[in-house]
């Protein structure tokens, strides 16, 4: 990810920097990634998302897409992660698959 090699390169020490604000500055980073983690699960699971949004943002913080098999074993997983029903899970599946008319 993107956001995880800026993390990686804002942990590098920096000249002159003392070890106390180098770890004040590393454990700043963590908590940040560590909110945003938390946010993306909120994003994920929220019954003010619809499912489409729901699912999107199941793909965002797992990097995986939505396997286009209805039988595939990560549809009940992204149901349970993100409270939908499985059948939710593979309508936003078929929706995806339909041919723009």
């Amino acid at each position: 990810m993107q956001s995880d090699k800026r993390s990686l390169l804002n942990l590098a020490p920096i000249a002159g920097e003392s070890n106390t604000d180098y770890r004040k500055r590393a454990e700043e980073l963590a908590a940040g990634a560590a909110e945003l983690r938390r946010q993306q699960i909120d994003q994920q699971s929220s019954p003010l998302n619809s499912p489409s949004v729901r699912i999107r943002a199941w793909e965002r913080l797992h990097q995986v897409d939505l396997p286009r098999d209805p039988a595939h074993r990560l549809v009940d997983v992204i149901a349970a992660n993100t409270g939908l029903t499985v059948d939710e899970v593979r309508a936003e599946q078929l929706e995806r698959t339909a041919v723009p008319k």
